[in-house]
């Protein structure tokens, strides 16, 4: 067909301009997608960078190197055979990874949570995952607290198996907060904005400060601290201690923060929690420098194969010897039977858990939801997801 001016388009003429189109909208697609991608990572959800003092701060901490933090111990990479373990796992493992039937949840009043000031008490309730309730000598405290349904900086991701025992709205005035670490399963964006409204106060490894001052939680309410750092809440006293694990929320900021386990002491009693970490001489160092401990907050869960994914997430079983060498009295388990974050069925955990402290001798405590332990009483557990079926 003749072009305009009488110029006729040869078959080669007209394949390359259809290949300059279609490499001008694949050119157009990929800006687009990239221009949403950046888009949404500079979100807040995603965190924030540390500047000024902080990132001074943090390039001084021994575990900063390189413009990242380390372990004390190197973690293994994971090999291509694992990586892709895991991928294949994901999509086509035959787990049991979420409930077959509704997870008991004991509803918490508010004024059941009412501090006996003066009175050297600790007990605590189990919020789901890795959040706690813990009241110790009047001091009420949450321990990485999610309230939201699903643990992502976008709408889409794990949601929860189980609504929490208590709202957030519908609870008392909270003293502290201890965060481990930055990852969205133990730092949310709106549980955290909504407490820091009511005056709270967040204890938090050090860089984890960047996202919070993003949310708007004003620096006053920010104790941001390096491993065996201590501070004071009326009378309590909080020490950050080192763990083994990671950090990051977004593509680029993996290790931007600190990561920390939490060693906790009032007048009569103390406890210790340990976050998302791999099994290390940690705790027998916790142990011999602060225990016995009174209760134990253990992770017994969200595992997979191979020596990199362990080296971060301990089984059920490190978890029990970690609780024996943390010299504690009673191992409350967390970090299981709220979301599906793991390649196992998800009461695989426990009951692992119940057969090594058996094994060991260890008093494990499996509370349902909601229902409070106190650690001067005696405490019925049950295995009550034995009875979670259709």
């Amino acid at each position: 067909m003749p072009a305009p001016g009488g110029h006729i388009v040869t078959d080669a003429e007209g394949g390359t301009r259809r290949r300059r189109h279609g490499l001008i909208a694949a050119a157009m697609i990929v800006g687009l997608l990239a221009a949403v991608a950046a888009y949404t990572l500079s979100r807040p959800q995603f965190g924030g960078t540390p500047r000024g003092d902080r990132l001074a701060r943090m390039r001084a901490n021994p575990q900063y190197r390189d413009g990242a933090f380390t372990n004390r111990i190197p973690v293994a990479s994971s090999t291509m055979a694992e990586m892709w373990s895991m991928f294949t796992e994901s999509l086509v493992g035959d787990e049991v990874r979420t409930p077959p039937g509704a997870i008991p949840v004991v509803v918490v009043r508010r004024d059941a949570l009412s501090p006996v000031h003066a009175s050297p008490r600790l007990r605590a309730f189990w919020i789901g995952h890795a959040s706690v309730f813990i009241e110790i000598d009047g001091v009420r405290m949450l321990v990485d607290p999610v309230f939201s349904d699903v643990v992502s900086p976008v709408p889409i991701g794990p949601r929860r198996f189980h609504p929490p025992p208590i709202a957030l709205a519908d609870l008392p005035p909270i003293d502290g907060v201890l965060i481990t670490h930055d990852h969205c399963d133990h730092l949310d964006m709106a549980t955290v904005q909504t407490l820091a409204r009511g005056g709270t106060t967040f204890f938090v490894p050090i860089g984890v400060g960047a996202p919070l001052e993003r949310w708007g939680v004003p620096d006053a309410q920010v104790r941001e601290m390096e491993w065996w750092q201590e501070r004071y809440i009326r009378g309590v006293r909080i020490v950050s201690m080192p763990s083994r694990h990671y950090s990051g929320r977004g593509l680029a900021n993996r290790n931007s923060t600190l990561w920390s386990a939490w060693s906790v002491m009032g007048a009569r009693h103390r406890f210790y929690v340990i976050g998302d970490t791999g099994y290390s001489r940690q705790f027998r160092e916790a142990g011999d420098r602060f225990g016995p401990f009174d209760l134990s907050f253990i992770k017994i869960g969200a595992y997979g194969p191979g020596a990199a994914w362990l080296g971060i997430h301990m089984s059920a079983e490190d978890a029990v010897r970690a609780h024996t060498e943390l010299k504690a009295r009673r191992m409350f388990p967390v970090h299981w039977g709220t979301f599906n974050l793991g390649l196992h069925d998800w009461d695989e955990p426990v009951k692992r858990a119940v057969v090594a402290a058996r094994e060991s001798g260890v008093d494990l405590l499996t509370p349902r939801v909601g229902e409070m332990v106190d650690a001067d009483t005696a405490c019925a557990s049950t295995a009550w997801w034995e009875g979670v079926r259709n």
